[in-house]
């Protein structure tokens, strides 16, 4: 019963959201996103926890405003994702303009395949249907499966909308070596909380559990790995950038390797979010498992004989 009633509301939402111009339909997302920062209090709590530990030099006000931006962000960016069954040429074209397209293009062209990152930020969904559109390629998607198997479908529709398929997380890793050893794109956005078996590398000054998955990849089957970040302009449009980790010096997929290939494109994401902070996610639990608190679980499981 429940998920009937999730699904109405969003079936809903959907199309009041359809029913606006894009324009108002990223107004009304910013709303949607300042209402959500008042009323979730455990996610603004989050949003600021996070932003205290990663700008310690920010006062309590600069942090407030950073949190309310991404918030509204997330907004504009969901509200955005819905409207996708109107986009075609023109409206894309128009929304999203590629700065270097031809990284992505070029990269491709080597015929390794090629691992396109992104993080949650900007909007994350648009940068995968855009991307490949603008380029004239087709993305293989990697999702994590909504718990709601009604929404789930829909999301995984929009998101294959002008031709780009998906994959869920963790359910076919050899489908996605064969996806890059035949030339295909595998886009991830990997910067979520990693297992504690994951990598850990430094992320905004703490060390942090982090999928290690992208380097896996890329370093088994030779497929550069790329990133792709929307910068929200005042006018609602979006400047697309590409921009490649370097990974030339690596050879073989070792843990070393490994460790610091996801080292290098987690600092390429902490770069671009330093500059635009307001366009990251900041209300998710990234810091879940730090070094730090995991060793310290392990002692004191230690301690208890657990």
């Amino acid at each position: 019963m429940r998920e009937r009633v999730e699904f109405f509301f969003f079936q809903f939402l959907k199309r009041l959201v359809l029913a606006l111009p894009l324009r108002s339909a990223q107004r009304f997302g910013v709303l949607i996103g300042r209402a959500a920062y008042h009323v979730i209090a455990s996610r603004r709590r989050v949003a600021l926890d996070n932003l205290a530990h990663a700008f310690p030099e920010k006062n309590r006000q600069e942090l407030i405003a950073i949190a309310k931006g991404a918030f509204s962000n997330y907004g504009i960016a969901m509200m955005e994702f819905l409207w996708f069954p109107r986009l075609d040429e023109r409206t894309v074209r128009a929304l999203v303009r590629p700065k270097n397209i031809e990284m992505m293009v070029d990269g491709h062209a080597k015929g390794k395949g090629m691992v396109m990152l992104s993080g949650h930020f900007g909007n994350w969904e648009l940068i995968a249907f855009a991307g490949a559109y603008l380029g004239k390629q087709r993305f293989t998607i990697i999702v994590q499966t909504q718990s709601n198997r009604s929404i789930d479908r829909v999301i995984n529709r929009h998101r294959c909308l002008l031709g780009n398929r998906v994959v869920p997380m963790g359910m076919s890793i050899r489908e996605i070596i064969t996806t890059l050893r035949t030339g295909g794109i595998v886009a991830i956005a990997p910067d979520q909380s990693g297992p504690i078996e994951g990598a850990f590398v430094d992320f905004f000054g703490r060390r942090v559990a982090t999928h290690q998955g992208p380097a896996v990849f890329s370093l088994r089957t030779g497929a550069p790995i790329q990133m792709g970040f929307l910068i929200r302009q005042k006018d609602g449009t979006y400047d697309a950038v590409f921009e490649e980790v370097p990974s030339s010096d690596l050879t073989g997929d070792s843990e070393e390797n490994i460790i610091e290939l996801t080292r290098r494109h987690t600092a390429l994401l902490e770069r671009y979010i330093r500059r635009y902070p307001d366009h990251w996610l900041w209300m998710h639990r990234r810091w879940k498992h730090t070094w730090e608190s995991v060793q310290r679980e392990k002692q004191e499981m230690s301690e208890t004989g657990g």
